[in-house]
């Protein structure tokens, strides 16, 4: 599944899900990379 991240105020990473972490941030896989981040939840309509 792929999940969008943010890193910093201005950085936003997709990837593939990997695994959230006990405070809250995710892990995502893009590549052989791995990145942690706070994860952006979809708007409701």
């Amino acid at each position: 599944m792929l999940r969008t991240i943010t890193v910093g105020s201005h950085v936003s990473i997709q990837g593939t899900f990997v695994r959230a972490l006990t405070d809250g941030r995710i892990l995502v896989r893009v590549g052989e990379r791995l990145f942690k981040g706070t994860p952006i939840e979809p708007k409701a309509v």
